[in-house]
């Protein structure tokens, strides 16, 4: 890999052991994928939930603060895996816990923000086109690279640190032009309509689509979708398909026409309402028992618990509900009465965590949950990985069956 002056200098180790850890990171990376340098990035975003890092990642994590470690550009986090302020009600333990808070302080004294957050396109500093990036959730990848037109990979937690030290990220996959072209031509049939619709759409077209490296685009959608929508068509395809990129046709920033993204040379395969609907069976059916209900993954949008709100106000639930929210988004929810009026109905809003990443199966495990209900196309696809028997259904339809107490 040709390396400037400067990361020639940091491979040295002149400029600390945090940054030469960090550089040969990147290298022995960028080599696996023949990167032929690295390219500067603006800003990174780390996955460093406790469940994930565990105590030899914090260990790690410490280790890096002693020797002085710094960031070198804006470094933010996604959610937690454990709200501080209401854990153990939930059954996380005292250790779980303490992981976070070790990871917290760890983070602080590199300069790392504690965003908490799986949205920051939607709260913190949105990438704009053609910015590199180096971000690690996959919702948060797919979106910035799709929607906002960035250009990040899927950065596995040290290599986001990596990017975070050093600024920045071997230049391969979607950093490349070549990379960001459709490989997959999609015509939908079905108008998605709420949330679970655009998500439903998400994961057929990621299942369909079964590659890291296969790059769809979409024709045939009348309306543009909302931010809300896009983030639920997006986490769903990276969820079903590790789709980091999709293009809609004359919507999203780099697909202006079908010809704009090469999927004019491609052969229509054809999405239809029978691939939705048996997509949307896989999951529940009218009259199951559910023990919790789910508004998660990704964590709700101001416009998202204003919708919650609106739907449980003066009504009591009879089922557990939770929410899950960015540390952003509570302030001015909580301001609204829009927390006030979730949590008068009995559900519980938390702040900065994310259900599937905040130890789901021993939660479940310590409260005897399995059946679980939610209106996330993601959150039901992880979920049954961790002990559930996870249903989807419309926010709307999911609160009328914590309600009931099943499903309606």
């Amino acid at each position: 890999m040709k390396l400037t002056a400067e990361e020639q200098a940091m491979l040295a180790g002149e400029m600390g052991p945090a940054k030469r850890w960090a550089i040969d990171h990147q290298i022995k990376v960028g080599r696996a994928f023949d990167a032929p340098d690295l390219v500067p990035v603006s800003q990174a975003h780390m996955m460093a939930d406790p469940e994930s890092v565990g105590v030899a990642g914090v260990t790690f994590l410490e280790q890096l603060a002693d020797e002085g470690a710094k960031v070198a550009i804006p470094m933010i986090t996604d959610p937690r895996g454990v709200d501080l302020d209401y854990y153990q009600p939930l059954g996380q333990t005292e250790e779980m816990a303490d992981i976070d808070r070790r990871t917290i302080a760890a983070c602080t004294r590199m300069g790392i923000l504690m965003t908490n957050t799986c949205v920051n396109y939607q709260t913190i500093m949105p990438p704009v086109r053609g910015e590199h990036v180096a971000f690690g959730d996959t919702g948060v990848v797919i979106y910035c690279n799709s929607v906002c037109g960035a250009r990040s990979n899927f950065e596995g937690g040290p290599s986001a640190l990596a990017a975070g030290l050093t600024g920045r990220t071997p230049r391969y996959g979607l950093h490349l032009d070549e990379k960001r072209r459709a490989t997959r031509r999609f015509r939908v049939r079905q108008q998605p309509r709420g949330l679970t619709d655009w998500g439903l759409l998400g994961a057929v077209v990621g299942q369909m689509s079964g590659s890291y490296w296969a790059v769809p685009v979409i024709e045939g959608i009348d309306v543009a979708p909302t931010s809300d929508q896009m983030k639920h068509l997006g986490a769903a395809m990276a969820s079903y398909g590790s789709t980091p990129l999709f293009h809609m046709v004359g919507i999203t920033p780099e697909a202006a026409t079908l010809a704009d993204t090469g999927g004019d040379k491609l052969a229509v395969e054809e999405i239809d309402t029978q691939a939705i609907d048996a997509m949307r069976s896989r999951f529940g059916r009218k009259g199951d028992a559910i023990d919790v209900v789910v508004f998660a993954a990704p964590q709700l949008s101001l416009v998202e618990m204003q919708s919650v709100a609106r739907l449980v106000d003066g009504k009591t639930m009879k089922v557990p509900v939770i929410v899950c929210t960015s540390p952003q988004v509570y302030p001015d929810a909580a301001r609204m009465q829009l927390i006030a009026t979730i949590e008068k109905s009995g559900a519980k809003v938390l702040q900065g965590t994310c259900f599937y990443n905040q130890y789901a199966r021993e939660i479940g495990d310590a409260n005897g949950w399995t059946r679980l209900l939610s209106n996330s196309a993601k959150i039901v696809n992880i979920l049954g990985g961790y002990g559930y028997q996870p249903a989807l259904a419309s926010m709307e339809d999911c609160v009328a069956s914590a309600i009931k107490g099943e499903i309606v």
